[in-house]
Formats: C-alpha cells, structure tokens, sequence
C-alpha cells in the first residue's frame, strides 16, 4: 500500500496546511540503531563490567602518579650539605645570574628584590624559609613561584647560593628590609 506524499492532512492551524510525508529512511535507521546501542551501552556501563566515568578517572589518575617521579622531601640535614657543597653554590650561582639578578641584581645587593646580602629577611632567613620562598614565591611582591620551572634539586642550589651571598659586599646595596637573622 503505497501513500501518496503530497496528502494534506485535514487539521488546519491559522491558515497553514502541512503535508504528511514520511521520515527519509537513513534518519529512521539512525533511530533504530540509537535505541539498539542504547540498550547495549546502558546495562553494560550502568549495571556491568564497564567502567563509569569516575572509575575510568581514578585509573588514569592512579596510573599517572604511579609513572611519576617519586618526591623526596627535604629535610634539614640535606638543605644543611647543599649549603656546604661548593659545586651545589655554583650550579646555584648559574641560576641565579639567569632568574634572579634581574631583581636581586648579580651581587644579590638587590634592585626590586631585596638585599640578600645583609643578615634581614622579610620572609624568614634559614634555608628552610629561602627554599619555600624560592618555591612558593611572593606574589604580593612580585616574585613568582619556581617551582614549575625549576626542580627541586635547582631551587636548593639557588637557595645555597643565596645563602652564601650573606655578609658579602654589593657594589651598591639595598637598605635592609625585614627582620633581623641570626641563625645559619
């Protein structure tokens, strides 16, 4: 029985007539294939072996930390040898003389950074508090954090060489800012 596409159906809306013509075949078998899928898709992922989405997450996740480095914090004894090891300073000084004495000019007499020179620190004068403040910068001042940019081993380094620069002469020094340090 074959229907005849230009058949207006008998409703009228507003003036407006609407033929009645079939869906092309590809949308209909696109809808059929839908519904198929569907019924697969849903038991297997919702109610099956498939993995839903967080699952799928906390695997990659797991997998990524597994494929990185392993961290090693520091501890004091390690900050301690990195500050008596002059091949560390060197490394440090290397860095420094490419990030650092933009502001805290070569000699660490300071420009817009701090005098690194003088025993006053704004944040802290033990290695500890120069590494965090390495690594976690200053924003409010303008210092940006390194630790995207610079390993952990690099930031020691610097931080051994700011270290060193302490009771050394500047060419021209900042006024000091802070408070006083007298620890190592």
């Amino acid at each position: 029985m074959s229907r005849d596409t230009n058949e207006i159906l008998d409703h009228d809306y507003d003036g407006i007539r609407e033929y009645d013509n079939p869906l092309p075949r590809w949308w209909v078998a696109l809808f059929w294939f839908g519904i198929v899928f569907g019924i697969v898709y849903v038991p297997y992922y919702i109610f099956g072996p498939g993995p839903l989405a967080a699952e799928e997450y906390a695997a990659e996740m797991a997998a990524a930390e597994a494929a990185m480095p392993e961290k090693k914090e520091l501890s004091a004894d390690d900050l301690l040898v990195a500050q008596k090891d002059p091949a560390r300073i060197a490394r440090g000084k290397e860095t420094f003389g490419k990030l650092c004495a933009a502001c805290h000019v070569a000699d660490g007499g300071g420009l817009v950074g701090p005098n690194l020179t003088d025993e006053f620190w704004i944040h802290g004068g033990s290695m500890a508090d120069v590494v965090k403040v390495i690594t976690e910068g200053v924003p409010e001042k303008g210092m940006i954090s390194w630790k995207t940019q610079l390993s952990p081993e690099e930031i020691v380094d610097v931080s051994a060489y700011v270290k060193s620069l302490v009771g050394t002469t500047p060419a021209n020094p900042k006024a000091p800012q802070g408070e006083k340090y007298t620890g190592t």
